[in-house]
């Protein structure tokens, strides 16, 4: 998809990866951009920036995500891009009340879900969209420290393969992006975490990889390039892969000690 001339949401936009898609997106030319958080004045701060749009809701209820759709498909025009970015992470396992994992699990994946069932019928009764969902490399590996969001994000990944091959005949084009560590709010203090074991990079540059994504129509978006040798081992030898994660636990509980 050539982002010239779209009109695209992003959610998740008041700051980090989200702020950095939407100036990246205005940059390549895209029609409107409307920004969007529950942090109203970040979104505003982001949207000032490229002369967007801004719109405060919380992802984690589905009638506010419809209200998003409508709002922009009435006033700003059709929707070509949205982008499921805002995420959260939760620290601890399956102790963790049920409160906090429904949380997560409505902002790391029904979001996703919410904005599909509203969007992708208005998509494919005109030919044709594109949904990039910010899943994480937790989704395909798994997360030290936070069971969480590991499930939650590897439930993310799933459902944009769903949608993937359920959609694409449909003229919907989905990818799924999943970096790990990066500079922003989420990790700041963790920068000696395991999640930051291969560096962190900046939300510039996963804003970079998500153009060229989208641009050559890419399911699986990976900043890190380490993450596919690690899928791969993960596949190869599956009892190897757990034994070396087991081995990032104890670091993992060394460090947090």
């Amino acid at each position: 998809m050539d982002l010239k001339d779209k009109v695209i949401v992003v959610t998740g936009a008041a700051q980090g990866i989200g702020r950095a898609m939407c100036l990246r997106f205005a940059a390549e030319g895209a029609k409107n951009v409307v920004c969007v958080d529950n942090d109203g004045g970040g979104a505003a701060e982001t949207a000032i920036k490229i002369n967007g749009i801004h719109i405060k809701i919380d992802v984690s209820s589905e009638s506010e995500i419809r209200s998003l759709i409508d709002y922009v498909e009435a006033n700003v025009g059709p929707i070509d891009l949205f982008c499921s970015n805002a995420g959260i992470f939760t620290f601890g396992g399956v102790e963790v009340p049920n409160d906090d994992w429904q949380r997560i699990w409505d902002i790391n994946v029904m979001s996703h879900v919410w904005a599909a069932r509203h969007l992708v019928p208005l998509m494919a009764a005109r030919g044709g969209g594109y949904l990039l969902n910010t899943s994480s490399a937790a989704g395909l590996l798994n997360q030290i420290g936070s069971a969480p969001y590991g499930v939650t994000k590897h439930a993310a990944v799933g459902l944009a393969e769903w949608m993937a091959m359920t959609y694409g005949d449909q003229g919907i084009k989905v990818s799924v992006l999943c970096p790990q560590a990066v500079r922003t709010e989420m990790t700041r203090g963790l920068e000696e975490h395991v999640a930051a074991i291969d560096g962190m990079i900046e939300p510039d540059d996963v804003a970079e990889c998500c153009v060229q994504a989208i641009r050559d129509e890419t399911f699986l978006v990976l900043p890190h390039k380490s993450v596919t040798g690690y899928m791969q081992a993960k596949t190869e030898n599956y009892e190897r892969w757990i034994g070396g994660m087991r081995k990032l636990n104890r670091q993992f509980n060394d460090f947090d000690g």
